[in-house]
């Protein structure tokens, strides 16, 4: 997802508030992913081995925003950073293929049903840029999860989510069989979209909530976090923000807190050993509530 400054906007729902080989130490893998759909690497391709540092923190969800360019997809937050050796492929779809080999059909070995989420972002032209996505995973829909139009769902290795560009929509719905799902908004919730085409809701986090974690949420706000996540789980969707604050300290740990305790499924974030280390804290004193 881009910078919160580029991002869309959230639109306000009914019931809502009113307003508003690699190079570089390797750190010890952890035995299983420790923290199922909870941590999400924004922008991972930023870090200094894209996919394998957020893998070696214990993180389930990781994001890529990819660029068609010159029939490639190039992965990069902004256009000027764009190198035809980063590709979508490159970084990501042939390292997972292989790790998943060699861990025996499972992107985490000590936890085989565990399956990681892709986050990959569109940043060009939503229709052209997925149709060369679906091209693009058809080679790999080995370790791919896939839907059928009717809603009949294979869980796979790795589950690709599509986002960014809206105007992918329209392709994907028109498709037989995907191997992507769709990366769907608040005002999603309650549609015809079903969870088999739309597993995931996000909303940036700014457009719903004025409080940055300094002092208590308040109360309208905390029971509008509640009511949110409670309809997507209600639908089978799970719910993730961005633009939630990020630089280390309680004001970060206390919104992290207050979406644990509210059942988001995904904390959003750039610092991996950050979160790593908070959602170990976290468990050792609920118990991996």
């Amino acid at each position: 997802m881009a910078h919160p400054s580029r991002r869309l906007a959230l639109t306000a729902t009914a019931g809502a508030l009113a307003v508003p080989a690699l190079i570089g130490a390797r750190p010890t893998p952890p035995a299983e992913p420790p923290f199922a759909r909870r941590a999400h690497a924004h922008n991972d391709y930023e870090h200094p081995r894209p996919l394998h540092d957020a893998l070696d923190h214990g993180f389930a969800s990781v994001e890529a925003d990819i660029w068609l360019m010159g029939g490639q997809l190039l992965v990069a937050h902004d256009e000027s950073d764009l190198d035809p050796a980063r590709t979508l492929q490159s970084l990501y779809l042939d390292p997972l293929a292989a790790r998943i080999r060699a861990n025996g059909g499972s992107v985490y070995r000590s936890a085989p049903r565990q399956s990681l989420q892709l986050l990959i972002d569109l940043k060009t032209a939503g229709e052209p840029t997925y149709r060369a996505l679906s091209r693009a995973l058809r080679p790999y829909r080995s370790i791919l999860g896939s839907a059928t139009a009717a809603g009949r769902v294979r869980r796979g290795a790795v589950t690709a989510v599509v986002s960014g560009d809206r105007a992918a929509r329209a392709p994907m719905e028109a498709e037989a069989v995907r191997w992507a799902f769709y990366d769907g908004r608040t005002e999603d919730l309650g549609g015809p979209a079903p969870a088999s085409f739309m597993p995931l809701i996000s909303g940036n986090w700014n457009t719903f909530f004025r409080w940055q974690g300094t002092g208590p949420i308040p109360a309208a706000e905390r029971a509008a976090l509640h009511d949110l996540t409670a309809r997507a789980h209600a639908a089978g969707q799970t719910v993730r923000f961005w633009a939630t604050p990020d630089a280390p300290g309680p004001a970060r740990d206390a919104v992290w807190g207050e979406l644990l305790a509210a059942g988001a499924d995904w904390i959003n974030t750039d610092d991996l050993p950050g979160l790593a280390a908070f959602l170990r804290t976290h468990d050792a004193v609920s118990g991996g509530r």
